[in-house]
């Protein structure tokens, strides 16, 4: 509004003050939208929806904010639903790298298999509770459990755990699980042992790490190789 100096007169006239206003008269420039309904329409831009119309991701984002925000005395939601943005994300972080643990446990147990294929001269020893205590097992029990099942295969294998820790108790070895066969051969020093160790490791690679099925006279041939080479190492 435009005031004057001077006194209004009170007959002064509609027009009057029509005559005073300033008018602008410069042109204006017109802007054209084009597909603004197209550009604007999607959830990001419904502003009246309600929680119960939201995802369930969403109300449980709103219903952690809340939990937050009274548990930890937040004076905004602004300052709750960062925190939760935080703890979601440190608790994926966590979650991932379990999840690469665990498979990665997982791949390393299965016998040296899926990662070492059966190459002989790889960890011949998978890591298993047998393995890692073998002084502490009953071979002997394993291999008659093994026989009466006919699993044959199995019961090679527990006769090859006997005889390296047969060969460790009587020194001729230094028993670690992630050993060779190789690494088991250079440390015989006397040459009958390392002889017939490298005959018995054989038979242990072909049967077990070839997974070749033996019926029993086949067994047979290999029992008496292992009980042999055990006999002689207690003389």
């Amino acid at each position: 509004m435009l005031y004057s100096a001077n006194p209004i007169s009170t007959t002064t006239t509609l027009s009057d003050y029509q005559e005073i206003v300033y008018q602008d008269t410069e042109p204006m420039d017109k802007r054209e939208y084009d597909d603004l309904k197209e550009k604007y329409d999607g959830d990001d831009f419904i502003y009246e929806r309600t929680i119960e119309q939201s995802g369930w991701w969403t109300r449980f984002k709103k219903w952690l904010s809340d939990f937050f925000k009274d548990l930890f005395d937040f004076q905004s939601d602004a300052e709750a639903s960062d925190a939760v943005s935080s703890f979601i994300n440190i608790f994926f972080i966590i979650l991932f790298v379990l999840v690469v643990f665990f498979i990665a446990k997982a791949i390393i147990n299965r016998e040296g298999n899926w990662v070492f294929g059966k190459s002989s001269d790889k960890n011949i020893i998978p890591v298993t509770d047998v393995e890692t205590n073998i002084h502490a097992t009953d071979f002997k029990t394993l291999i008659k459990n093994a026989e009466n099942d006919n699993n044959f295969r199995l019961a090679v294998r527990y006769y090859y755990l006997w005889l390296l820790k047969t060969l460790s108790e009587v020194e001729l070895i230094d028993y670690d699980v992630e050993k060779t066969n190789s690494d088991y051969y250079l440390e015989l020093e006397n040459e009958t042992i390392r002889n017939e160790f490298s005959y018995t490791s054989y038979l242990y690679n072909y049967i077990w790490y070839g997974e070749f099925n033996i019926d029993a006279e086949q067994f047979d041939k290999a029992k008496n190789a292992y009980n042999q080479f055990l006999r002689s190492l207690w003389k």
